[in-house]
């Protein structure tokens, strides 16, 4: 059997967050901030404890609600942020122990596709510099020409027109400069690549083509994927198997056949009760969370999803009790104490 391409073990990342102390006029907010003074030295737990192994070739989705943690994940990943704890292995080597001159020679296999591709491109650099710029840091290229055959050999991959080596990235729409991003992280042929909410900022239309081309380079290139997104929809499409994340943690894993048709993890099973059926004759039960999410500096005691949790009768466990992943069918696994196999 073929070993995991990446593995994470045990994951976090947790930001350090500073109180504000109130002016001494401020009486009742001083007399908040007395009553939380354990808030004095808090921290963000925006990755808390995740593992999970990605196998080469395959699209591992990433969903949940924004500011779940999906976006740092896949960044702390990687150490775009240096972890707080845990392990990440790539090809069997701990990224955690290097340092970034270490990292250097084995970013070449690891790229990102970023949320953004208003924000992700320099303004300043044409699209061939910018798609060059890769090929000249790791040396890729033997002479300039090679070099601009190389930038025009991506551009024609990724749908966009020769003449573009020589444009701006105000002069393309949203669709073609998420194009160019695509192109730059092919530029260095790595063998995974984090989709960070590629195609949440473009239109519809526009969305179809760039997850139809991923799959396209995917095949063609052998490529791995970590596909981070809130659509369900898209995940289903392009995804072999798919992670649930609530407040920094994984709380489902499986095949998406698995999960679509067999969720188990409440949350889960609202997630999908919310998205939109092409038949409008089927029916399905809408399952709506009562409240907010829970704050990631102070998380609930035990389950953190129990405040929401549509689940009557819960056991004590659910409150006192932080719910581990576990086996619950073949390659299926959930965070829940109430989940049935």
């Amino acid at each position: 059997m073929a070993e995991p391409l990446i593995r994470i073990s045990d994951l976090r990342k947790h930001f350090p967050v500073k109180v504000r102390w109130p002016a001494a006029n401020d009486k009742p907010l001083a007399k908040r901030i007395a009553q939380s003074i354990k808030r004095r030295n808090a921290t963000v737990k925006a990755v808390d404890g995740v593992s999970f192994d990605i196998m080469p070739g395959e699209t591992l989705g990433l969903v949940g609600e924004s500011g779940c943690g999906k976006s740092t994940l896949g960044r702390t990943l990687l150490r775009l942020l240096d972890p707080t704890s845990g392990r990440i292995e790539f090809e069997g080597q701990d990224l955690t122990t290097l340092s970034q001159s270490e990292l250097r020679p084995l970013r070449r296999n690891m790229q990102i596709i970023f949320q953004d591709p208003y924000a992700s491109l320099n303004p300043r650099m044409t699209v061939g510099a910018t798609v060059a710029e890769p090929i000249e840091i790791f040396s890729l290229a033997k002479n300039t020409t090679e070099k601009r055959h190389r930038v025009t050999e991506l551009l024609k991959t990724v749908g966009l027109p020769e003449d573009a080596h020589s444009r701006y990235p105000h002069e393309f729409s949203g669709g073609q400069r998420q194009r160019i991003g695509i192109a730059r992280a092919l530029a260095v042929k790595p063998k995974f690549i984090v989709c960070d909410e590629p195609i949440s900022a473009l239109d519809v239309s526009i969305q179809a083509q760039i997850v139809n081309l991923l799959q396209d380079l995917q095949q063609g290139a052998e490529l791995t994927y970590l596909f981070i997104s809130h659509d369900l929809q898209v995940v289903r499409h392009i995804c072999d198997r798919v992670a649930v994340m609530y407040l920094g943690k994984v709380v489902e894993i499986a095949d998406f056949q698995s999960l679509y048709n067999s969720p188990r993890h409440p949350y889960t099973k609202a997630l999908l009760s919310a998205v939109p059926l092409p038949d409008p004759s089927v029916k399905r039960e809408r399952v709506l969370l009562t409240g907010d999410v829970p704050s990631p500096i102070d998380p609930p005691t035990g389950c953190a999803f129990h405040p929401r949790c549509q689940v009557t009768n819960k056991p004590a466990a659910c409150f006192h009790q932080v719910p581990k992943l576990r086996k619950l069918g073949v390659a299926h696994q959930a965070a829940c104490h109430v989940a049935q196999t």
